[in-house]
């Protein structure tokens, strides 16, 4: 309450929101290769000058590939944040993404599988992803492709850019749904016929499930398999990865489920099937994930002091 009432807040906010949009607007004039080659040197600096959060980047890593030379693990740290510009600026370019035409000028994907499944039950399904690749610019291109969806979100801070950024979102016909609302809502939407899509790497402060992630214990919110289970409809993972060509690459895969019930049990089974999943593909294409959140804090995973 105090922030909100904080007029020096409320100013940077403001600050901030004009920097976005100005950076959008900058953005949308450059050719491919000319904000490739910017988002590129934003990354650079951020990693060698500015070096946000590269000590949580380094040790991160280091934990997950400790038998990985030293050498090989600083290039992808320095991959990750090229990448981690080049998705932000791409975002800012989505409202030139107008039609079916230019999403599949950025993106290869199938549907058919998904959507066969979702018609099959008569109701809606889950698409489960994660802080990998562009996951903004993926959905967006699959709504525009003829599978709107909802995506459940994080409340940002920063509410005008809370804001701004859910106007992207939507602007091709998708919705939005806060993590508070996902459940009741989200349920709803299932049994309707409607795609939710949840990145589900995010740790759950409330500690209610803990499994080994990338060699450390992790805190997994288990909010999308209870969903899928109790909606009854099918689960896919999709994930999203960035081509030498500059175009997405989008993989979708279905997480079986029919051995499973409305149960504890089924629940943490569908959580860790999900787990396996996405532990693969990170340790595939280490380069696409979002290694910038200190993502085992809450579960004494931690990596302080070493890298």
């Amino acid at each position: 309450m105090a922030s909100r009432n904080n007029p020096w807040k409320r100013l940077e906010d403001a600050i901030v929101l004009r920097l976005f949009r100005w950076l959008g607007g900058l953005a949308r004039l450059l050719g491919r290769r000319q904000f490739e080659w910017i988002a590129f040197r934003i990354g650079d600096f951020l990693y060698d000058i500015v070096r946000v959060r590269r000590g949580v980047v380094r040790r991160n890593l280091a934990a997950a590939f400790p038998g990985m030379p030293l050498k090989e693990r600083r290039h992808i740290g320095r991959q990750v944040y090229r990448n981690m510009s080049v998705s932000l600026l791409e975002i800012l370019r989505i409202p030139m993404v107008e039609n079916a035409a230019d999403a599949r000028e950025l993106i290869d994907i199938d549907l058919s599988e998904f959507i066969a499944a979702t018609n099959e039950q008569g109701k809606g399904g889950v698409l489960l992803s994660a802080h990998f690749g562009n996951w903004e610019l993926a959905g967006v291109c699959i709504g525009l492709l003829g599978l709107p969806m909802t995506v459940v979100a994080k409340r940002l801070r920063n509410k005008l850019i809370d804001h701004e950024i859910n106007r992207i979102r939507k602007i091709r016909g998708n919705d939005v749904l806060y993590k508070r609302q996902a459940l009741r809502d989200g349920l709803r939407l299932l049994r309707n016929g409607g795609v939710l899509t949840i990145l589900g790497d995010q740790s759950d402060p409330d500690m209610v499930f803990v499994t080994d992630f990338l060699g450390r214990p992790a805190s997994f919110f288990q909010g999308p398999a209870f969903l899928a289970l109790k909606a009854q409809v099918p689960v896919f993972l999709i994930m999203t990865r960035r081509q030498p060509s500059g175009k997405y690459l989008m993989e979708l895969k279905e997480i079986p489920t029919s051995d499973l019930t409305f149960s504890k049990a089924s629940i943490q089974e569908l959580t860790l099937r999900y787990i396996a999943q996405l532990e693969h593909y990170i340790r595939t294409y280490p380069e696409e994930w979002f290694w910038l959140h200190d993502r085992w804090k809450r579960s004494g995973g931690s990596t302080a002091g070493n890298e």
